[in-house]
């Protein structure tokens, strides 16, 4: 099983990472690999291109070489005439070359055998599939393909993320005339389906994340979410728990309340249930940032870009499509989450700077920064997460501050974490996934400047400019014996526009980090393979 275990081959050759991702940000590279000409309608092909290297020539995958022989040599007289190097995401499509398939699209995969780099901390054998795989689909999607089939390029689960990630878009809002065509995606000649409908199912939960963050905070509201999560889990045999007001204020959850009451939307509490194993092993708990709207409270945000902030809840949308991931792949494993949702708003009833609520813990906590409510709003629902459920490891995900972003832009999610052991499962499957996560420090140092207060227990800023870190150490301080690890994904969880990774459509939602919390639970589900 390809995501189960590093794999650990000699490199031939290092490709820079930059130099992949600058074929996102340009599109003239895109634009390369279509022709202007090509015909619309009909299936289309995605078929790998190895990269020349010492001794050898640019080569085809098994399956192109296959395809090539029936057609007796042309596709290989083509690629030696338009001078196609195999370089990573560069190709060009071929038309009315094979009866069955109206479109050819041959793209470069780069060095053949090209396996795990220690220094990137990536298998760049699987992310180069990904990356062909969905320039290669995407093109054929511009020429309008109905059904794409695709070349497993010897990693069946990353070509099937790649192409089901890079054809995906967000049109709802558009009128039907204008909308694109979402290919049917079939893997090409191999027995390997079930990689392939892996990679579909992982993928599948990457893209109804960015949809729940890219619809718009007037169709997305707490309420609307609440209903997403039972169409998309119920079925699955998830089970979904929909807590209200009444129930809201019966558990006390103070510090979640104190930031909704700003908003005329009611707050909802999604309690989440996946029963994979034994009922009596205990679960892992997950806790997601639901914030449908962050206006930054009374400490409004500029209004450039504040549009963006509707992808708030992106900790929210990547569990639930997690859970549906998990159940889809049937782990073994037990998992509950609790995702608060709600909106961070200025009224007349919104929390003021410097109030002070009392959390489960009986903590009480100073809110100085209502535009870092992050932390506010899952306090009391992580508490009682932990309270309710004795979890053996508790995981967060949010976008919480901006210095994860200023640090690392969308090159990696930050991860705080007391436990050795599962920040190593988070690395390892992030190299998995090529979506990284990169470990910052949860010293004293931090815990002094959010704990060492003579008026309150807590303040939710803390005292100094590492914004993130600050953040982490105010709910390590919720946290008091279970395992943890804290996620912030302000840097890749919104919109993409810096560091673009290929496969993800340039100024979209990414829905990231689910692949890699799908992987993480999967190496947790099944140590052994």
């Amino acid at each position: 099983m390809n995501s189960g275990v590093l794999v650990a081959r000699s490199l031939v050759k290092r490709v820079s990472r930059d130099q992949i991702y600058r074929l996102a940000s340009n599109q003239r590279h895109f634009a390369s690999i279509a022709c202007p000409d090509a015909h619309k309608g009909g299936k289309g092909l995605v078929l790998g291109l190895y990269e020349k290297e010492s001794g050898k020539g640019t080569r085809l995958t098994p399956a192109g070489e296959k395809f090539d022989d029936r057609l007796h040599g042309k596709l290989n007289e083509l690629i030696c005439e338009s001078k196609i190097s195999g370089r990573l995401g560069r190709g060009k499509v071929f038309n009315n070359v094979d009866e069955e398939f109206r479109s050819v699209c041959v793209v470069g995969v780069g060095i053949e055998g090209i396996g795990f780099n220690e220094l990137e901390m990536l298998d760049e054998g699987m992310e180069n599939v990904r990356v062909a795989a969905g320039i290669g689909a995407r093109s054929l999607q511009a020429v309008e393909c109905i059904e794409i089939h695709v070349d497993n390029m010897d990693y069946a689960e990353q070509a099937a993320e790649g192409a089901s990630l890079a054809t995906w878009r967000f049109e709802e809002n558009l009128s039907k005339k204008y909308r694109s065509i979402q290919p049917k995606l079939e893997l090409f000649d191999s027995p390997d389906t079930d990689s392939w409908t892996r990679g579909l199912f992982k993928a599948e939960a990457q893209n109804i994340s960015r949809r729940i963050a890219e619809s718009p905070a007037n169709c997305m509201t707490p309420t609307a979410v609440a209903q997403a999560g039972v169409d998309f889990l119920c079925p699955c045999g998830i089970t979904v728990e929909v807590r209200t007001m009444e129930w809201i204020e019966q558990q006390q959850l103070h510090s979640f309340l104190t930031i909704a009451k700003g908003s005329c939307e009611p707050p909802v509490v999604l309690e989440l249930a996946y029963c994979g194993t034994s009922p009596e092993d205990k679960p892992i708990l997950l806790v997601g940032l639901g914030l449908t709207f962050n206006s930054g409270g009374i400490n409004l945000r500029p209004c450039k870009g504040m549009d963006e902030f509707r992808a708030d809840l992106n900790g929210a949308a990547s569990i639930l499509a997690t859970m549906r991931a998990a159940a889809a792949l049937s782990l073994p494993i037990n998992i509950t989450a609790i995702l608060p949702l709600c909106e961070n708003m200025p009224s007349g009833m919104s929390v003021k700077p410097g109030d002070v609520v009392t959390l489960l813990n009986a903590k009480r906590m100073a809110i100085r920064n209502i535009d870092r409510a992050g932390v506010v709003v899952i306090a009391d629902p992580m508490i009682y997460g932990q309270t309710t459920y004795k979890p053996r490891l508790v995981v967060d995900i949010g976008s919480m501050c901006k210095g994860v972003k200023k640090a690392v832009g969308g090159g990696a999610t930050g991860i705080w974490s007391n436990s050795h052991y599962v920040w190593k499962q988070f690395q390892k499957a992030g190299s998995l996934t090529g979506d990284r996560l990169w470990r910052f420090p949860l010293w004293e140092f931090y815990r002094r400047r959010v704990a060492n207060h003579l008026s309150f227990d807590l303040t939710n800023d803390g005292d100094g400019l590492a914004s993130s870190c600050l953040a982490a150490a105010v709910l390590h301080e919720l946290v008091p014996c279970s395992d943890w690890a804290h996620l912030d994904t302000s840097g890749t969880g919104l919109m993409s526009t810096y560091g673009l990774v290929p496969y993800l459509r340039a100024g979209q939602m990414t829905g990231r980090p689910t692949r890699t919390l799908v992987q993480f639970l999967y190496q947790l589900a099944c140590p052994g393979e």
